[in-house]
């Protein structure tokens, strides 16, 4: 850098003025990051691009500064870049990693739609999941996961989860891991708290809009109904609201997942059998229960309540 120094110094009369350029230049290009760029970019620079670039040189080595001091820079989450361009030294700005990392993960909520749901549920990892008692679900839950990236490229149909178990098993928390990960490969999902859904659609009868909300959730990629089974069904919602959902995904082979307190034998007999007026409708549920069994395989899940416990 001796010739660049000698050049800097015919720049600049005062001999004070000259000194103090010279030692901040000298600082400027001895930086480890710019001493490297200068190197691999030797042959595209001439000393006067570089005396011309070292105002950006400079604002490389300054911004690089202020982040690893934890201040705030004009661009907050953007990282300086060296870069040659026509033989001009430029400073880019590219997300930093914490950046990259928190866009995916906004990306990645906006692929999981979550109603009625506990908002810590978002979080909910396989790789946190605890599989003391639960091997079986989770090794399907893993290969549903594998069928469902693989449905994208071959169109082959993955059989769906239903899983069963007593409260505080874990069956919620792996549903929304499985929706969690899925959108980690791209996979749109959405999981509903059936039994809240239940109450907003005879809600949505009043405001005139049932179809509406209908068809987006009878839809989506891959559908989540969790606690099927809790609440008493009316006619019209076991019918005409989970039975056109189930119809529509079981003719278009859409992938779908429940999660109950009660076993598939349980649910037909003891929840889609009677209507909240307490009347018989067996071979209504046996086709809503056909539907079921068609979408999804059922998984028992045990242990202890997880939620709660004593």
């Amino acid at each position: 850098m001796d010739n660049i120094s000698d050049g800097l110094k015919r720049r600049f009369r005062d001999p004070k003025m000259r000194e103090q350029y010279l030692k901040l230049f000298d600082d400027v290009v001895k930086d480890p990051v710019v001493a490297q760029f200068l190197k691999d970019n030797q042959e595209r620079l001439s000393k006067q691009d570089i005396i011309t670039g070292f105002s950006k040189l400079y604002e490389f080595v300054n911004l690089r500064k202020e982040l690893a001091a934890g201040k705030q820079t004009f661009a907050p989450g953007y990282e300086p870049q060296l870069i040659v361009s026509d033989h001009h030294i430029e400073v880019v700005y590219h997300p930093t990693a914490k950046m990259v990392e928190q866009q995916q993960a906004q990306q990645r909520q906006k692929m999981v739609g979550m109603i009625n749901l506990p908002k810590g549920l978002r979080n909910a990892r396989i790789e946190d999941y605890d599989i003391s008692g639960r091997e079986e679900p989770l090794r399907a839950a893993l290969t549903f996961i594998d069928e469902c990236i693989d449905y994208q490229k071959n169109g082959k149909f993955p059989k769906g989860l239903y899983l069963s178990g007593s409260l505080g098993v874990g069956k919620t928390y792996l549903l929304a891991a499985i929706a969690n990960k899925l959108a980690e490969n791209g996979i749109q999902s959405m999981m509903i708290h059936f039994p809240s859904f239940s109450v907003e659609m005879t809600g949505a009868i009043q405001n005139g809009n049932p179809n509406q909300i209908l068809n987006q959730i009878k839809q989506v990629p891959v559908l989540m109904l969790d606690d099927i089974g809790a609440t008493r069904l009316t006619s019209w919602m076991r019918d005409d609201v989970l039975g056109i959902i189930l119809e529509y995904r079981m003719q278009n082979e859409l992938p779908t997942l429940f999660s109950s307190n009660l076993s598939m034998k349980d649910l037909q007999e003891q929840y889609l059998t009677y209507n909240n007026r307490g009347d018989s409708e067996p071979l209504k549920a046996m086709r809503i229960m056909e539907r079921i069994k068609f979408l999804a395989t059922e998984y028992q899940m045990a242990g202890p309540n997880r939620r709660n416990p004593e």
